[in-house]
């Protein structure tokens, strides 16, 4: 028999990092996500990505 379970994935997430934030921006995140129907973890990685992108693009503006 083969084992069962998630299938696995080209990009494995197995690092993790805690954050903490006040309860009006966890309130935020929450709304986001059910707004968005996001996990928590995917809408931080794609705010992180974009950050640095944005910093990236300004610094090649010039």
């Amino acid at each position: 028999m083969s084992k069962m379970g998630r299938p696995k994935s080209n990009n494995i997430m197995d690092k993790s990092y805690t954050i903490r934030m006040d309860d009006s921006t966890l309130a935020r995140l929450e709304v986001y996500c059910n707004h968005m129907q996001m996990a928590k973890s995917e809408v931080i990685r794609k705010a992180i990505n974009k950050m640095i992108d944005d910093v990236d693009d300004s610094e090649n503006e010039v």
